[in-house]
């Protein structure tokens, strides 16, 4: 009899420990099943790849030089701005693709360059005589020949009479240009641009954002940037075609666009009458 009391005593413990070893092992694995399936927090980058927020923190960022230098037109849906410097070698290489994009969708996109020298005298002094170009309205020919003869002024000792050279070649007052090198407005453009560009984190060039998403340098080709600017041209068109759809009331409704589409029928049909007038007589 006691030798069976000994017996159960001592399995007791023994049914304790696998008890509570067996709760270990569920709550271990509750706990790995429902951190698995916890949703990320918002500022983690996972939940973020989308960048839902990117456009907006784009047009809260600082405006840059006003007015800026713009290829395509004012009010295109889609813009396309580049910030670079005239010593990047990379620049260089990239701007004929920018350049071909802005002829490929002319009006269809708006296209914005941006002064973005980074910590070279020689690349501000260029941004700088691009800007005094652009006084004379000669910006886009200056801004060319910065790029496709980098490797001659960066060479160069005196890189700003080869700038001078520049001006004279495209056909610029050459004292007005040099005065205007040397003046702060023109300056003050470039200073504009990096702030912008500071305030767009951007950290290295050729930098190019798409409606506010910053573009991969890998994809600043041709049919990258095509793939990028189709899908917001078609985004914008969609969103254009679902604002402009008839209200189910057209007459219950104040549409100034319909009324605008009618007013062309009006003309047409008062000409019709006079061509009709005229024919009677």
């Amino acid at each position: 009899m006691q030798n069976q009391k000994n017996n159960n005593s001592s399995g007791n413990p023994l049914l304790i420990i696998g008890a509570v070893f067996l709760l270990v092992l569920i709550g271990g694995w509750w706990f790995y099943s429902s951190s698995q399936s916890k949703p990320l927090p918002a500022n983690s980058t996972a939940a973020n790849t989308t960048a839902p927020n990117a456009l907006e923190a784009y047009n809260r960022a600082s405006p840059g030089a006003q007015p800026p230098h713009i290829l395509g037109s004012q009010t295109a849906t889609v813009t396309v701005e580049e910030f670079a410097d005239y010593h990047c070698g990379a620049c260089a290489s990239k701007n004929p693709v920018l350049k071909q994009i802005a002829s490929i969708y002319n009006n269809r996109i708006k296209f914005i360059y941006r002064n973005f020298p980074l910590n070279q005298s020689k690349s501000y002094d260029a941004s700088v005589a691009a800007e005094a170009a652009g006084m004379q309205n000669k910006f886009w020919d200056m801004q060319n020949l910065l790029f496709t003869k980098q490797a001659e002024w960066s060479a160069s000792t005196d890189h700003r009479k080869m700038f001078s050279d520049y001006a004279a070649q495209i056909g610029l007052d050459v004292a007005k240009f040099q005065t205007d090198s040397l003046g702060l407005p023109a300056k003050q453009r470039v200073d504009s641009d990096q702030t912008r560009g500071r305030s767009l984190k951007v950290a290295s060039t050729p930098t190019v954002f798409v409606n506010g998403l910053s573009i991969p340098f890998n994809q600043i080709t041709v049919e990258g940037l095509r793939q990028i600017i189709d899908a917001e041209l078609q985004k914008a068109g969609n969103n254009q075609t679902q604002q402009q759809a008839p209200a189910e009331n057209p007459s219950e409704t104040n549409q100034p666009v319909n009324n605008n589409q009618s007013q062309p029928k009006t003309e047409t049909s008062e000409s019709n009458k006079s061509v009709s007038n005229n024919s009677n007589k």
